[in-house]
């Protein structure tokens, strides 16, 4: 029997041995690649039985090309670098990592929240640079009584949502699709984004990056929100119109901002907004640390297993119209993902 090809298109790992000890089987080729083009993904996946992927572009140019491939898992939550439409047509499973960084994305946005709260890096900078001195950072106001608003309200969020109550702050929610009873029942009032902008002190960002989500956040929601208000985004970058953004911190029509994610990364060394003193901006590294990096790695992978070794659809799959294409047996593996989640 041949061996199924399963090729890694790129990765920002040390190394994949955690994808190695997932997938280390007699009847798997594990391939290591560095595409960044979508020729890259053609010539080495063009025979692929299933696929791992983190930033390569795979379009409709690719997924047209796939004459094998079964499965293409993506390291992560998102999916916006992989065409799940077209390969829903060729009959591919996509499948990616929704719930692998639940914890630390929810505790960078609590931990850039009360940075700005406190003013801990502006207070740092100023001590580094010899002035001692409180009332460089004011105006500092009380947390508590303020209000947080978030928009979108899925695992993240609601994780968010919880961390911040004993703070003694007040959550709002945008998101169409979640039920309002559900959120009562979180302690969170659903709002219109019109008005979670008016009311919010901050507004936390945490919707997935779609053709309607895309610049989400722009003029008229930065010229509604309060001139004390701060906005934080660990989500997706280009959710936030970010020449609006630059605009709205400028002229300062809204506080502040505390950003993970960018419109395009890494960030340009000449770019705008590290000219502004009102932002904080970290390397889009809110998902990680060491238990999560290893628990979405061997999903992913795990994923790509179920498909070619068990017959199974992807726990984790993400384009369910395919199942009208294919006859797969349900996923079977839950102590396995259990297990990674520890």
């Amino acid at each position: 029997m041949k061996k199924f090809k399963v090729v890694v298109t790129d990765w920002e790992f040390e190394d994949l041995r955690y994808e190695e000890a997932i997938l280390d089987h007699d009847d798997i080729e594990l391939v290591r690649a560095n595409c960044q083009s979508e020729e890259d993904v053609i010539d080495v996946c063009k025979d692929a039985d299933g696929i791992i992927n983190q930033y390569a572009p795979i379009g409709r140019k690719v997924i047209e090309k796939l004459d094998k491939c079964k499965v293409i898992t993506r390291y992560g939550v998102g999916i916006n670098t992989i065409d799940s439409e077209e390969a829903t047509k060729k009959g591919i499973c996509v499948a990616n990592v929704p719930d692998y960084c639940i914890d630390e994305v929810s505790d960078h946005a609590l931990a850039l929240l009360l940075n700005w709260s406190r003013q801990i890096t502006c207070a740092h900078q100023n001590v580094k640079n010899k002035k001692w001195d409180f009332k460089l950072t004011k105006p500092i106001y009380r947390l508590k009584g303020k209000i947080l608003g978030l928009v979108g309200f899925g695992k993240i969020p609601r994780a968010l949502a919880e961390k911040v109550k004993p703070l003694g702050l007040r959550v709002i929610a945008y998101d169409p699709y979640y039920p309002e009873d559900k959120a009562a029942e979180d302690g969170v009032s659903l709002v219109s984004l019109d008005q979670l902008c008016k009311e919010s002190d901050f507004i936390s960002i945490h919707a997935p990056l779609t053709e309607q989500t895309q610049g989400l956040m722009s003029k008229n929601e930065f010229g509604t929100m309060k001139k004390t208000a701060v906005i934080i985004n660990t989500a997706r970058g280009p959710v936030i119109d970010e020449e609006a953004l630059i605009d709205a911190l400028s002229s300062g029509e809204i506080a502040g901002a505390a950003l993970d994610v960018i419109e395009n990364e890494p960030i340009d060394h000449d770019h705008r907004l590290l000219l502004l003193e009102n932002v904080i901006l970290t390397p889009h590294m809110a998902w990680y640390s060491e238990e999560s990096e290893m628990e979405m790695r061997s999903k992913a992978a795990l994923g790509v297993k179920e498909v070619l070794l068990h017959n199974q659809y992807p726990r984790y799959l993400v384009n369910m119209e395919v199942k009208n294409k294919l006859g797969l047996n349900e996923s079977e593996n839950e102590d396995s993902y259990a297990l990674l989640s520890k």
